[in-house]
């Protein structure tokens, strides 16, 4: 029992670092009916961002988080909604998404030519302490991950749900035609989502890589698991994406622990098909919304 526990406080650290990458599949697809298959990129880079910051210029780690974030949040938010989303959208779904798919080759090559294509080390935010409770071993830094993501995952719904901007974005989600005759500045809002989207990645990478260590193949399966989480969870609710991500993460210890390591990744995507077939709007979906 208590290896069980640990495995399921181990997943619930993984699922809710998912959660946030997840969370940003479901925004960008309310404000802008964008589905963006180079999100596990988005994962992955910010940590070779404060890599190069850390090896390159020297700076601190607490700094290199911050800058890390930082060009996180202008290169894969600001610049990938200006250069990459706001003239293909026009064209419809389709172009888009296949233009996303190219973005995350490009990533996952140029990080490795870039930086190197040897997983690296990374340093962690919290100290390397193992705590005992009732004898299930915990580490302090499972226990910090899931109070940062957590914290991350209530600091956005506050924001979204407390602040004029906040419901201004939810007004633009469900209906943008509606919001903008309210005066509303829809686009604005729809590029607040995408800089958020960017955040949020770089908080589950800065998270994540402690644990998988900076590899530039990363966001394959980062990627994967996100997109997962968000089907399932309810691909149109935030909540879903939160609900969705802590599953992932805890299926995937299960079955690398229960089942075997090499299967792990086949048991979250016949979760998935399981979903789709039964309950295809997701767990916390709405009926009207199974054609998305």
């Amino acid at each position: 029992m208590a290896d069980f526990l640990q495995l399921i406080i181990a997943g619930l650290a993984t699922g809710a670092i998912y959660a946030l990458a997840a969370i940003g599949f479901t925004l960008l697809w309310q404000t802008s009916q964008t589905i963006n298959f180079a999100q596990g990129e988005f994962v992955m880079l910010p940590a070779f961002f404060a890599l190069i910051a850390m090896t390159w210029f020297g700076l601190p780690f607490a700094v290199a988080v911050i800058v890390a974030i930082a060009t996180a949040v202008l290169l894969l938010g600001l610049v990938f909604k200006l250069v990459v989303v706001q003239p293909l959208i026009k064209q419809g779904v389709l172009p888009l998404v296949i233009s996303t798919i190219a973005l995350s080759v490009l990533l996952k090559e140029g990080a490795k030519d870039v930086y190197s294509a040897e997983a690296q080390p990374f340093p962690t935010l919290f100290p390397d302490v193992t705590l005992s409770v009732a004898g299930v071993s915990v580490s302090l830094a499972q226990i910090g991950v899931l109070v940062v993501a957590f914290g991350t995952i209530v600091a956005l719904q506050w924001f979204l749900g407390a602040t004029r901007t906040g419901r201004q974005m939810q007004a633009t989600a469900q209906n943008p035609t509606v919001a903008r005759i309210l005066g509303v500045a829809v686009e604005r809002m729809i590029l607040y989502t995408f800089l958020i989207n960017a955040a949020l990645a770089a908080m589950a990478s800065i998270l994540i890589s402690p644990i998988y260590l900076a590899k530039f193949s990363n966001g394959e399966s980062l990627g994967l698991a996100a997109f997962v989480a968000a089907i399932v969870g309810g691909f149109n609710q935030v909540r879903g994406a939160i609900v969705g991500g802590l599953l992932i993460g805890v299926v995937d210890n299960l079955a690398a622990a229960y089942v075997s390591t090499s299967y792990r990744q086949a048991v979250p995507l016949i979760l998935l098909v399981l979903i789709i077939l039964f309950r295809p709007q997701g767990l916390l979906g709405r009926a009207e919304e199974r054609a998305v």
